[in-house]
């Protein structure tokens, strides 16, 4: 697959809905692998559903969770997905076999998780009121330095090569730290207008260059480390709805970094700007009354998926088929037209044609052909990188769904399954009993202990669903016939 071939002249964002990925239970988040052919759904009854992006097909489902998923990291080969739930539990998943590797049990709620961009034996967590905590697989864990202000209003994140890890508070203070020494490298604290407290609701990194957003303000990565403890780094731009003075869910970059998408608090609306001028493009409304829970971008095409009402909205460009861009002398007809030929058109020699020697002795010469080297994909490399990962995992393998099956097929498959001693196992379904030659793996648990966690805290995913529900309870309460 050429990518270059699918970037279109100018426009590198979607316009338009294009369909809907019905997980069969409620979608609540989502992340894309690197390459953008698999999408994970984590739900609200505890399943992740992997969906095959290129044929919009489920091609897993892993009974992960007993409740609702609230974050998803992959790994970077793709090989391993890491998951938070509700009941504070995070889980390290592997993709192929569907079995659980690692189970950590945290005293508090756990509010995001994020796999190391360039280490898969180490993650990122952000407790609910609490300092971030990195943890060494299969090792200790520690916990990241605070600021002296003792806000624990915290959310953190890895940058795009896991080099430095970034923290913010609900008072604006930011902090950038050595992932490995966790030492601080840099810190300054973000005032947007007469505002003197701006809180930090989300920190994202772009996938190509330097660029790292905090909801309204893109700052150049550089220039943040560069001016060290205490600086004042000028914004790249500062996007704001300033018509409607939206409050933001999440925000997330472009697949080139060149575009950033903010989804609306209220509603299901999703705006895009341009990053290099700050200039509001687009913006794509969802269905009226609808809440968005999460937005993500794929990393190589101009296409966005939305969670809202359980459902995943994917939105895309309007592919508009123009042969004439192929071929400026083709011409669309309406009806058919009788074509005469030339007398030479299809012939294999052309025999009225001038003899060119020049042109010959061109035909003659002999072009090598390498038909071994395979070019790498530069949307698939990093900067630092000059090939790509060759255990990467890009697709799961399916089996094929027979509709009409030919007499027979069913008893000679059932012949050929007691001849190799196996069963007929549904490949979506992994809660049918996998036989003596594949048991299951026993997933090594882990008890983290965090001094002073806030162990009684609900979730707040758990927080906003019963606030609905006691809305809809009083909305019922009071409908029905008025008094007289």
């Amino acid at each position: 697959m050429n990518l270059e071939l699918l970037e279109s002249f100018g426009q590198n964002y979607p316009e338009e809905f294009d369909g809907s990925l019905d997980c069969i239970s409620l979608a609540v988040t989502c992340s894309f692998n690197k390459y953008g052919t698999l999408l994970a759904v984590g739900c609200n009854d505890g399943r992740i559903v992997i969906w095959d992006f290129l044929t919009r097909g489920i091609a897993k489902i892993i009974s992960a969770h007993v409740h609702p998923v609230c974050s998803i990291s992959w790994s970077r080969n793709g090989h391993k997905i890491l998951s938070a739930s509700t009941d504070n539990n995070v889980c390290i998943w592997d993709l192929l076999s569907g079995d659980c590797e690692h189970k950590y049990r945290f005293p508090s709620p756990v509010l995001k998780n994020q796999f190391d961009p360039r280490n898969d034996l180490r993650f990122l967590v952000c407790p609910l009121r609490y300092a971030a905590v990195v943890v060494e697989i299969g090792g200790t864990h520690k916990c990241l330095p605070l600021e002296n202000d003792g806000d624990l209003n915290i959310v953190a994140s890895f940058d795009r090569r896991g080099k430095y890890i970034y923290t913010g508070n609900a008072k604006g203070r930011i902090l950038v730290l050595n992932s490995e020494t966790l030492e601080i490298q840099a810190s300054f604290k973000i005032t947007i207008g007469t505002s003197s407290v701006t809180a930090v609701k989300s920190i994202e990194f772009a996938r190509r260059g330097e660029y790292v957003t905090r909801f309204w303000t893109v700052y150049d990565a550089k220039e943040v480390i560069a001016c060290g403890k205490d600086g004042e780094p000028e914004p790249v731009q500062k996007l704001q709805d300033l018509v409607n003075k939206t409050t933001w869910k999440k925000c997330c970059f472009s697949g080139d970094g060149e575009y950033v998408c903010a989804g609306s608090a209220r509603q299901h609306a999703l705006y895009v700007w341009e990053k290099s001028v700050g200039n509001l493009v687009k913006i794509l409304h969802g269905t009226k009354g609808e809440v968005l829970l999460d937005v993500v971008w794929h990393p190589v095409r101009p296409i966005i998926a939305s969670i809202s009402s359980g459902l995943v909205s994917v939105w895309a460009q309007n592919q508009v088929e123009n042969w004439s861009a192929f071929a400026p002398d083709f011409k669309e007809l309406d009806e058919n037209v009788e074509y005469e030929e030339r007398e030479n058109e299809f012939d294999l020699a052309d025999e009225d044609k001038s003899v060119d020697l020049s042109a010959e002795a061109k035909q003659d010469e002999e072009i090598e052909v390498d038909v071994t080297k395979v070019e790498p994909i530069a949307a698939f490399c990093s900067s630092d990188e000059e090939f790509e990962d060759e255990n990467a995992l890009q697709f799961l393998p399916m089996a094929p769904e027979v509709e009409d099956p030919e007499d027979g097929w069913a008893s000679q498959d059932a012949t050929n399954g007691q001849d190799m001693g196996t069963k007929e196992i549904d490949p979506l379904d992994n809660s049918s009993d996998p036989g003596p030659s594949k048991r299951k793996k026993v997933a090594h648990s882990h008890d983290i202990t965090l001094h002073d966690a806030p162990v009684d805290e609900p979730h707040p995913l758990l927080q906003n669903k019963s606030n609905k529900e006691k809305q809809n309870i009083s909305g019922k309460k009071n409908a029905g016939r008025p008094r007289k």
